[in-house]
């Protein structure tokens, strides 16, 4: 198989991929469960909840003042939480992305020189 082809198949892979995982995040997380999730769930039923920082860290990062919870702040309800989804989709992708652009060796490339071939 052509290295071309095989550029092609893993691109469409990637493109498909992504699509899926965006019309997922958009379409499904308006029915995801308003119940606390797992970490909530816990400080509830162990009354340890009352002890949490009143000035949390979490609030102190340059997009809580975009986001809310799972939703985006400042847009009507019925399209915060899957803005927000897609928001997170599009960042976790670009991450992933970008570790597998530095982190992988293309093939047929010399490795670089390092201290352990000595």
């Amino acid at each position: 198989m052509s290295s071309h082809l095989q550029q092609q198949r893993n691109r469409a892979f990637v493109i498909t991929g992504l699509g899926i995982a965006l019309l997922i995040a958009i379409f499904l997380s308006p029915f995801a469960s308003k119940d606390p999730d797992g970490l909530d769930r816990v400080s509830e039923d162990l009354k340890f909840g009352e002890k949490e920082l009143q000035d949390k860290p979490a609030h102190k990062l340059p997009f809580y003042t975009v986001f809310d919870e799972y939703a985006v702040r400042g847009v009507p309800e019925q399209i915060a939480t899957p803005l927000a989804g897609l928001a997170g989709t599009l960042v976790t992708f670009g991450l992933a992305w970008g570790a597998g652009k530095l982190l992988v060796r293309k093939p047929g490339q010399p490795p670089e020189d390092s201290a352990l071939d000595e």
